[in-house]
Formats: structure tokens, sequence, C-alpha cells
């Protein structure tokens, strides 16, 4: 500036008093602005510490923390003058299920002529969560695996009648599918034995471990540690292999033989028990529910046709079986950057647009989704009861986790859902400094999914998983407000441009490559390992965010933060290495681990157990 003024001084008095004055109108936009930028940054940020914050309980669905967060929304969207958009005002109420529990009169009873034995709940059996309720008195089938398997040539119910009787399963799969095809495939998996079973007319199944490693106690699953869907259509439940020999017993069989038969020849092995055994069943499963809203606000514009900007403001809560850190399940999980950095990005975005009421083409629907954790059923929700005609939304842009960009990168997913996309987006980037990484398909697991298949356009703006990801730890301080405001300058680029050209952006119906063969196959069945993978690590191996308390790997002494480099004798470089190495082992395996601890190497055996 010092250089400049010998020169100033020097121009002719008028001419200075003019550039004076607009010298003086620039530095009071420059101002403006930068108090403007100050100010969206307190809001943004601030708005983030209100949906973290102790009494919002970590926004768990049907907790007195989502509705308090409910409350929050509706209050900001009535206070820049929107229109309700709900039902309800600007609510949209919809029931979910949060959960399940046992309720009274679950019992298992055998009957052998004359001898009958009532056996004990959680310690000879216990249901699984996802079972139907309902009660039944039955003969009993020995089923093998459960397994139909046409791609193996087997298939355990070929020879037999299941038709309304009590089915006997034995967990995972005969060897020779794995022989076949590396790891487990999808028949070991306790959700296909139990819809196997019930199609092929089987009004219960009893599940049981089978054979175990020497030294391996035989286990009941906890209830409700298992996902599956609400109700699988059948009564499904676990028994003790004990309990389920004695059956066998009366038809001089044993448990063992049959599961070595069957493993031996990899042939079926099924077979019906004699009908003087009878077992009742009766199980009686409550699902949780309650009730959450989305919540809607609309800034009218010129035409009937509008965009949404959408973003879930759901959590954990204090987490459940999606918690990336088992061991602290029971403590808040605050959900800063999923997803109230979104939700607090869509306040944002209304709090800017919602001067234009009118003067754009489209109108522009915020939409504030509830139940995204339990499976996008906000979204889903909206798309079956859409509260404003669904055909004329011409786009849906989703903010999930926008708080943490590193190094300018962002990613945006859907750019091909829509025919104009490319070219918008082009022009947003040319006035932003990110780099993008975009990707075509518009499916993944966030809201924008439920719009794709309505065959509406979507964009998914998103900055990427961390090692906080659906742990306590998501905590406010490690939001990056400056990067994620700028995130916010181009959807709202975008937001304006769609809402404003002549022609909507046409759907357009993308060919997504197939997930790997090895993501599909029942893995989570198999040989128990107990880490929690770090999703954020860039590291060359598999960092472990979390050990479970109590698995192979914490009794082996291996700790968050180790970097898994070495399986047995594989080298791992990355999840995909490790998931395939421990899909090839088998429980009860030593495996002879290598881990870097801050940059050292050390070893460590670990004895993988059967999951619990």
């Amino acid at each position: 500036m010092n250089n400049l003024l010998p020169r100033a001084s020097r121009l002719p008095r008028s001419l200075w008093r003019k550039l004076s004055s607009v010298l003086s109108v620039t530095l009071l936009l420059c101002a403006t602005g930068a108090l403007a930028a100050q100010s969206s940054g307190q809001h943004y940020l601030e708005d983030i510490k209100t949906l973290t914050a102790p009494q919002m309980e970590g926004r768990g669905d049907g907790t007195r923390g989502l509705t308090r967060a409910t409350e929050m929304l509706e209050k900001r969207y009535r206070n820049l003058g929107l229109e309700p958009a709900g039902t309800i005002g600007y609510l949209q109420p919809f029931t979910v299920i949060t959960g399940a529990r046992l309720k009274q009169d679950n019992y298992l009873h055998a009957q052998n002529l004359s001898q009958k034995t009532a056996l004990n709940l959680e310690q000879d059996f216990v249901p699984f969560s996802f079972s139907a309720s309902g009660s039944v008195s039955s003969a009993v089938v020995f089923a093998g695996y459960g397994a139909s398997a046409p791609e193996f040539g087997y298939d355990d119910y070929a020879n037999i009648d299941a038709r309304d009787k009590i089915v006997l399963v034995l967990r995972y799969e005969p060897p020779g599918f794995a022989k076949a095809r590396a790891g487990l495939t999808q028949h070991s998996d306790l959700i296909t034995k139990a819809i196997n079973a019930r199609n092929h007319g089987a009004k219960a199944v009893v599940i049981i471990n089978g054979k175990l490693p020497e030294g391996t106690e035989d286990l009941l699953t906890r209830f409700g540690s298992v996902s599956g869907p609400v109700d699988s259509g059948v009564i499904l439940l676990q028994a003790k292999n004990a309990i389920a020999d004695a059956w066998l017993q009366a038809s001089g069989k044993s448990l063992e033989q049959l599961q070595n038969q069957i493993n031996d020849s990899n042939k079926p092995a099924s077979f019906a028990l004699p009908e003087t055994l009878r077992l009742s069943i009766a199980v009686n499963v409550e699902h949780t529910k309650a009730t959450v809203n989305n919540v809607l606000a609309y800034l009218p514009g010129a035409t009937d046709e509008y965009i949404i900007l959408g973003a879930h403001y759901d959590h954990l809560g204090r987490g459940n079986f999606d918690s990336l850190a088992p061991s602290q399940i029971g403590q808040i999980h605050p959900g800063a950057d999923d997803n109230a950095s979104g939700t607090a990005g869509l306040l944002e975005l209304a709090r800017r647009l919602s001067p234009m009421k009118g003067k754009l083409r489209r109108g522009i629907l915020f939409a504030s989704f509830a139940g995204e954790e339990l499976g996008l059923l906000g979204s889903a929700e909206w798309v079956k009861e859409p509260t404003r005609p669904l055909e004329k939304a011409a786009a849906m842009l989703n903010m999930d986790m926008i708080g943490r960009i590193k190094d300018d990168k962002i990613y945006i997913g859907g750019v091909g859902t829509g025919s104009a996309f490319k070219e918008v987006l082009g022009r947003a980037q040319a006035k932003s400094s990110f780099k993008i990484e975009a990707s075509p398909g518009g499916y993944s697991s966030s809201d924008h999914t439920s719009f794709v298949s309505k065959q509406i356009p979507v964009l998914f703006f998103f900055s990427g998983l961390h090692s906080d990801y659906h742990k306590p730890s998501d905590t406010w301080e490690k939001i990056n407000a400056e990067g994620a405001l700028r995130l916010l300058d181009l959807v709202e680029d975008v937001s304006r441009q769609l809402a404003s050209s002549p022609a909507r952006p046409a759907f357009v119906s993308v060919v997504e490559d197939r997930p790997a063969a090895s993501g599909s196959g029942g893995g989570g069945y198999g040989a128990y390992f107990g880490s929690i993978p770090d999703f954020g690590q860039v590291e060359n191996g598999v960092r472990f965010s979390d050990v479970k308390p109590g698995s192979p790997a914490a009794k082996a002494g291996l700790k968050a933060g180790d970097v898994l480099i070495q399986f047995g004798d594989l080298p791992i470089k990355n999840l995909y290495d490790f998931t395939d190495a421990l899909r090839r082992s088998k429980v009860g395996d030593v495996v002879e681990v290598k881990v870097l601890r801050n940059g050292q190497p050390v070893s460590a055996s670990v004895k993988l157990e059967q999951r619990k």
C-alpha cells in the first residue's frame, strides 16, 4: 500500500475525492462480506454444538434428545419464514422399530413318548430378535446345514418334507462350499437359513452350533446381538448342542456322526426324526417402537416444480450394534460429523436462500430426515408418502458428513443420474478450490438412495470417512467449519443453478459395478477376530480403531491404533486382504499376526474363536 501513496497524492482533488469515496465503499463491502462470512461460520458451528450437546443424547431415534432436535429444526424453519411442508405443520411423523425385547411365555418343551422336558430360557435355548412370534407343536426333521445351493449341487431339503415341521439346522455350511469358492457363502447366514426353511414350509427353525474346536464352549447367541429383519417369517431360536444330540439319540444317531458324514461326503444327511418326539415352542418378541418426525419446510418458486435439499439429523444415541466403539456402548455418540454437519449445513442454506421466496423458477424443499441410521427410513417414508407432488421434484441434493474436509478433497456421488449434472458441477467447481472425486451412481448408504428408486436425479455431498465415525469421539471440536462453509458455497451454487435453469435435469439410470463376491458371502458368521477397522485410515495395512473387549485380538494383546500388516503368511495391504485372510481361516486356528505399534513391529498369536 505504501508504494502507491505518492502516486495517489499527485491526482487532481476531484478525482481523489471520487477514488476515496469508491475506496470507502469497497472497504465497507469487504468488511461486510468478511462479517457475513464470520457470521455464517459462527451460525454453522453453533448449530453443530447445539445438536451435539449432552441434552441431545446422541439424537437416537425414539429418544428425548431426538425430540429436542426436532423442536430446534422446526423453530428455525419457522423463524426463517419458510412454509410448513409436513403433514402436521412442519412435521411428518412416522413409526420406527428401535429394538426388540423378549416378553413373557417363551418356552421350548421336548416330549419323547411319556417323557417331557422343559428347557431353560437363556441357559438351554434363546430366540433370535428377528424371530416370528407365535407357538408351534410338531415333529422334527434334521436338515443338515439348512442349505439349498444348486451352484454346489447340494440341497438339504431335497429328500425330506419340512412342511409344518420344526427343522433342526447346523450353523455355517458344508466345508465343500469353501473349497469350491473361497470363504463362507451366503448359505452360512442365519437369515438365509431361516428364509430357506420358511420357503420349504417349516414352522420353526432350531439352530445349533454343531462341531466345535477342542476347548471351545457351546455358547448361545445373545438376544439382539445379531442384526436381521424385523420378522423373518418363521420362529427362529438357538439351542445347545447337548439338547439337540439327545433328540437325535432317539433315532440311533448322534450330532457328531451326522455332521462328520455331511462334511466328509459333501452330501446331505437329512431325515425325519421319529414321530414319538415332538417339540413345543413359543416365542414372544416385542419390538419397541417410537414415533419420529421428518422436519420439512418449503421455499416457494415461480412454478410448482422444486428441488430437495436434504440431510438426516438422527444418530446412534448411546450406541448399538452399529457403534464402531463397542467398548463404549452406553456413552453418548454425539454424531458431530454424522450428521450434525449436514443438518447445520441445511439450516445455513435455508438461512441464505430464504430471502429468495418467489424469485427462483423452482421452489426448494428443505428436508431434515429422521430414521436414517435405522435404514434410510425417513427418506423412504417421504418418497412413499410425499408431502409435495413427487413428479414435480426436479432433483435431490443430500448432505451427509460434510464436516471433516481434508486436503480440499470432497466426494460427490450421483453425478451420472442427472443429464445436466456434470455441466452444473463444472460451473460451480470453477469457482472453488476443491478437488472433487465424483462417482456416477446414486446408490449408497444415505438418504438420496430413496430418491433414485423414484427416478429423481440425486447428488450426494460427502467429505469422507474417518476414525471417529460412529464413535463417541465424533465431537464438534473436530469439525472443519471453514471447509464445510466453502462446500456449502458450492452446494448453494448448484442449488441455484438447478432451481433457475429453464429445463430440469432428466433422470439417467446408471449401471453400477456389482460388489465384489467376497463382500457378499456371510463373512459375519465366520471365525471371530474382534478388531474394528478404521475406515478413514490411509496407511499400508489395516489400522484398528478399536478392539472388542474379551475378543481373540484383545486376549492376544492387540490394541486400538495397531496397524495389521501380516496375517499368518499373508501380507495385509488393506481391509479386503484382511477379510479374505480371515474367511480362509477356521474357528480354533492359531494365527501369527504382525502389527505396527507406534511404528515398531509387534508379533502376536491370535486364537480365532466362534462368533457369539
